[in-house]
């Protein structure tokens, strides 16, 4: 028994941080959407019992550490699964990049385990279950566009922004969004108006939605890898409709109407960036 399915990245339209919590994390309000770039999960299923894992690239932890052998290891041990599994992981999504590519992981897994092993859990399931490995994970789970509250774990689904075409950036360095948070002065920050987003979002109006793309991690991003603010600085300068950095960084990505002018800023980036991409913006949920 074999499957294999497709972990989408995701980037922030907005992102905010409202305040510290009690419990050490921070209170945020971000707007997210999925976009056409992949890692592939390769399930099968072993009849033993053990459960392996391997990945393509090898700065990503091929073993325990890797968030969708955690996946595997809840649904196994909270269902009492019998069954093992290996998991292969196709990596496309660059780590570390703001595009929750680990947390995309683990919610595929989930996805594919569940069919695999007959669970029958629902998507709300297993979005409350991938709560517990990641604050990205429940958005993964169901993929599309969403607001996102609390840790990011609690979410309200809105409708898809209109079709785009989104130009990734990102440079060569991973960035620690424990050390971004420890950065923030959340007092002082730059808050984007997610209201706003969501609005021009619902009436599918593509450039008011490149208007109110916010990030309020930025500056703290920038002050640590000024770099990044260079590399979204030359992107704006390509003449993009709309750039933002994704997540906690480094990804900066540009949002465009038109493939051509998507390929001309690709050509423009490619010798100066290993890692640029150019995708389609999906938008709609998971099945």
């Amino acid at each position: 028994m074999h499957r294999i399915v497709k972990a989408p990245a995701k980037i922030n339209l907005t992102l905010d941080v409202l305040r510290k919590r009690n419990d050490g994390y921070h209170e945020v309000e971000m707007v997210m959407t999925t976009v056409d770039l992949a890692d592939r999960i390769h399930l099968t299923v072993l009849p033993e019992g053990t459960m392996t894992i391997d990945v393509d690239k090898g700065f990503v932890p091929s073993n325990e550490q890797n968030l969708a052998y955690k996946a595997a290891k809840l649904l196994k041990t909270r269902f009492n699964v019998q069954e093992g599994v290996h998991i292969y992981i196709e990596k496309n999504i660059p780590v570390s990049a703001g595009l929750a590519g680990g947390s995309t992981d683990a919610a595929a897994t989930l996805r594919g385990l569940n069919d695999l092993w007959n669970l029958g859990l629902s998507l709300d399931e297993l979005a409350e279950l991938g709560a517990e490995i990641g604050s990205d994970v429940p958005f993964c789970v169901y993929g599309g566009t969403a607001i996102a509250r609390g840790r990011g774990e609690k979410l309200e689904h809105i409708p898809a922004p209109p079709p785009c075409w989104v130009v990734l950036v990102k440079p060569p360095m991973g960035v620690s969004t424990k050390d971004i948070y420890g950065k923030l002065k959340v007092d002082s920050l730059k808050h984007p108006d997610t209201a706003s987003m969501v609005e021009a979002i619902k009436e599918k109006d593509f450039n008011r939605i490149c208007k109110e793309l916010g990030n309020a991690m930025e500056e703290a991003t920038f002050s640590l890898n000024p770099e990044v603010l260079n590399l979204k600085k030359r992107v704006k300068g390509f003449g993009a409709n709309g750039v933002l950095m994704s997540g906690s960084g480094p990804t900066i990505y540009a949002l465009v109407q038109n493939q051509s002018r998507a390929d001309r800023i690709y050509n423009g980036l490619k010798g100066f960036v290993d890692q640029v991409f150019v995708v389609r913006l999906l938008g709609s949920r998971h099945e």
